[in-house]
C-alpha cells in the first residue's frame, strides 16, 4: 500500500505542544516558525511518498550485495540517495556556514521521521552522518571541521559510527583496536570492527568513519579510547580525493530486518589499502577523551532510533488500517448487520488499531516536545533557560529510545496480528515491519543500557530532582484538565494523576535504593523506563486532548480533532492503566528477578 507521511498530526504536535513558534523566537530561528515548518514538512512528505517509500519493499526483498569488499546498494538506493542530497535534505538542521540549512530539530525531526517511515533501511545512511557530523562539530579541530563536515551536510560523502568489536558488545571498555601516532601527527589504525550501519556501500563518493581505538600508553578501561577520523579515500590538501585507504569491508550481515541497510563487518590495518599497513586515522580532540565525543553522536542516534520505532510504527499502523477496510470477514457481533463486514468494525480489531494509534500519536508528540527542548537548549540566549531544558532533554532521551523502540515490536506485531494468517505470508507486507522493528530496541544501546542510564545519570544522581521537576509541570495539566467541564477531560486528570503518584513512588524507590540495595533498583530499570515514557507520553496526550476540544468547539477541522479526542481517551483507559502494574513491578518485583540461582536456569 502506498505511504501516507503524518503531516497533520506532525504540525498539531509542533504548535500546539512543542511550541514551534516559541522556537521560531530564538535567535537565529526567527524564519522557522509554524508555516516554515508546513512548507518543509509537506515537500518532505511528497519526496518521501514518492521516491523513497516505492524501494521499502523491493528493498527487503533483493537487498544488495558484497564482492570481495565492494558492496552495491539495493536496486535504486544510489539514485534516491542522490535525489535526497540535492534537495537538500542532508543539511536541513546543519549550520549554514558549513553550508547547512540550519533549521531546527523540531522541523528536521519531523522530517526524518518521514524517511524512516517510508524506508527504514534507505534512512538509516542518511542519520548515521548526520550524528557523525554532530560529533565532528563538537569536538574536532577547525582542520578536519573545514575538510569534511560541508562534504558529510552536502550527502557528497556520508559518515559511520565504529564502536564495538567481536569480544566487546556493548561493553566499550573492551575496545581493542589500536591506533599508533606518527611522526607527521597522523595516526595508525589496526583492528576489526563489527555491526558498522553503512559501513561500505556505493551510494557516496568517500565514507567518513569515526572509530574509537586505544594509543599504546592508554590506559584500560574506557578512560583510555580515543577518536579518529578515518575516511574510505584520503583526502588531499584541495579536496579532491587521494588513496585508498587501509579499511576493508570483510562481509556484509545477514539480517532478521533492515535487510537493505548494508551492516558491514570493517578490517583495519590488514594492508588492503594503497597506504601500506595500517589505516590513516586523525584524532577527533585530545587522546583518551574519545567516548566522550563518541557520546555526543550516540546521543543524537538514541533520539534518532526512537523516531526509528514511532516511524516503523506509523507505516505498520496505516497497513493495518488498510487491511482491516479492505478484508470481508464475519458479521459484527452486535446483529448491526446480516452479511460479513469489514473486519475494521470488530471490536478486538478496533481495539487493536486504537493501541497502535495511542502509542504513536503519544511517541510523537513526546519526540517533538523533546526536539524543541532540544533546540531551546542548544540555540536560546538565557543561559537558565538553556540549562533547564537540557536537563529536560537529557531526561526525556532514554525515554524517546526506549519506549517508543520496545512499543514498536508490539504495535508492528500487532499490525500482523490484524492482517490474521495473511500477516504471517511476506507477500502482505506486514511481517517486514514486525521484522524491521525488532533491532531498534537492541542497537545504540539495548533498552537495558537506556533504563540504566534513566535510573544512574538521570535520576539517582541528583536525587530524582529532574524526574520531580516533570513530574510538576504533569501536576499541572492535571489541574488544569480537572478544571474543564467536559466529563473526558475530568476522567483523564484522575487517571493522569494515578500515574504521576505511581511515577514518583517509584522515583523515591530509585533514588532512595540506588545505593543501598541496587540489584532490587536494577531489575526493575526497565520497567521504570516504560512506566516514565508511559507517563509523559500519556501527559502530552492529555494537553492534547484540552487542545482538541476547543477546536472542535470552535468547528476547526472536526475530522481531526474528534479522532484527536477519542485516541486521547483510548490513551487514559488503556495506555495510562498499564502504570500501576509497572510500578508494583519496580517496588515489590525485585527479590523475585534475583532469587532464582544461577546453577538453576
Amino acid at each position: 500500500m502506498a505511504f501516507k507521511a503524518p503531516v497533520k498530526d506532525q504540525l498539531f504536535c509542533m504548535k500546539e505542544l512543542a511550541g514551534i513558534d516559541k522556537i521560531a523566537q530564538i535567535p537565529g530561528f526567527e524564519d522557522a516558525g509554524f508555516e516554515t515548518a508546513q512548507a518543509v514538512l509537506e515537500e518532505s512528505a511528497k519526496f518521501n511518498e514518492e521516491v523513497v517509500a516505492p524501494l521499502n519493499w523491493s528493498g527487503d526483498q533483493d537487498h544488495g550485495s558484497w564482492d570481495n569488499g565492494v558492496v552495491r546498494a539495493s536496486a535504486g538506493f544510489k539514485e534516491a540517495y542522490k535525489a535526497l542530497t540535492e534537495g537538500g535534505w542532508q543539511g536541513l538542521q546543519q549550520p549554514a556556514e558549513y553550508g547547512g540549512q540550519g533549521l531546527p530539530k523540531i522541523i528536521g525531526a519531523a522530517c526524518i521521521e518521514h524517511t524512516m517511515a517510508a524506508n527504514l533501511s534507505f534512512s538509516l545512511c542518511s542519520i548515521l552522518t548526520t550524528g557523525a557530523t554532530e560529533a565532528l562539530l563538537t569536538a574536532a579541530s577547525d582542520e578536519l571541521k573545514q575538510r569534511y563536515i560541508p562534504k558529510m551536510i552536502e550527502g557528497a560523502w556520508t559518515g559511520t559510527m565504529n564502536l564495538t568489536e567481536p569480544q566487546a558488545g556493548s561493553d566499550l571498555a573492551l575496545v581493542r583496536s589500536k591506533a599508533v601516532k606518527q611522526d607527521d601527527g597522523t595516526y595508525r589504525i589496526s583492528g576489526q570492527k563489527i555491526f558498522i550501519t553503512y559501513g561500505e556501500h556505493d551510494m557516496s563518493e568517500n565514507i567518513v568513519h569515526l572509530v574509537l581505538a586505544r594509543t599504546p600508553d592508554a590506559p584500560e578501561g574506557v578512560k583510555g579510547i580515543s577518536l579518529f577520523v578515518v575516511p574510505k579515500f584520503l583526502v588531499n590538501e584541495d579536496g579532491s580525493l587521494g588513496k585508498r585507504n587501509d579499511v576493508y569491508c570483510a562481509s556484509i550481515e545477514e539480517k532478521l530486518g533492515i535487510k537493505a541497510s548494508p551492516t558491514a563487518v570493517l578490517v583495519y590495518g590488514d594492508n588492503k589499502g594503497e597506504v601500506g599497513a595500517g589505516a590513516i586515522g586523525y584524532l577527533v580532540g585530545e587522546e583518551n577523551r574519545g567516548l566522550e565525543y563518541m557520546f555526543i553522536m550516540m546521543n543524537a542516534a538514541r533520539y534518532d532510533v526512537g523516531l526509528q520505532g514511532l516511524a516503523v510504527s506509523e507505516r505498520a499502523y496505516q497497513h493495518a488500517v488498510a487491511y482491516a477496510r479492505d478484508r470481508v470477514q464475519s458479521r459484527p457481533v452486535d446483529g448491526s448487520a446480516k452479511e460479513s463486514v469489514a473486519i475494521i468494525h470488530h471490536p478486538d480489531v478496533k481495539r487493536m488499531l486504537m493501541t497502535m494509534r495511542a502509542l504513536i500519536e503519544g511517541e510523537r508528540a513526546m519526540a517533538l516536545v523533546g526536539a524543541a527542548a532540544y533546540d531551546t537548549a542548544h540555540h536560546h540566549p538565557e543561559a537558565a533557560v538553556a540549562k533547564q531544558a537540557q536537563a529536560f532533554y537529557e531526561f526525556l532521551v532514554p525515554l524517546i529510545k526506549g519506549f517508543s523502540t520496545e512499543n514498536s515490536v508490539e504495535v508492528t506485531s500487532l499490525g500482523v496480528q490484524v492482517h490474521g494468517g495473511m500477516g504471517f505470508i511476506e507477500e502482505t507486507g506486514a511481517a517486514q515491519y514486525y521484522r524491521d522493528s525488532r533491532i531498534l530496541p537492541i542497537y545504540e544501546g539495548t533498552t537495558a543500557i537506556q533504563a540504566n542510564d534513566l535510573v544512574g545519570r538521570k535520576t539517582a544522581r541528583d536525587g530524582g530532582a529532574v524526574a520531580k521537576a516533570v513530574a510538576a509541570q504533569i501536576a499541572d495539566t492535571e489541574g488544569q484538565l480537572a478544571a474543564r467541564s467536559s466529563a473526558a477531560c475530568q476522567k483523564y486528570a484522575k487517571q493522569l494523576k494515578a500515574a504521576r503518584e505511581a511515577y514518583l513512588q517509584v522515583v523515591d524507590f530509585v533514588a532512595a535504593n540506588f545505593k543501598a540495595n541496587p540489584n532490587a533498583v536494577f531489575a526493575g530499570s526497565v520497567p521504570y523506563l516504560m512506566l516514565a515514557g508511559n507517563l509523559v507520553s500519556g501527559w502530552q496526550m492529555g494537553r492534547a486532548l484540552m487542545v482538541a476540544e476547543d477546536k472542535l468547539a470552535a468547528g476547526e477541522d472536526g475530522g481531526f480533532m474528534a479522532a484527536k479526542i477519542a485516541t486521547a481517551r483510548f490513551y487514559g483507559d488503556h495506555i495510562l492503566a498499564r502504570v500501576a502494574s509497572l510500578r508494583d513491578t519496580v517496588l515489590e518485583g525485585g527479590d523475585s528477578v534475583t532469587a532464582m540461582p544461577v546453577d538453576a536456569f
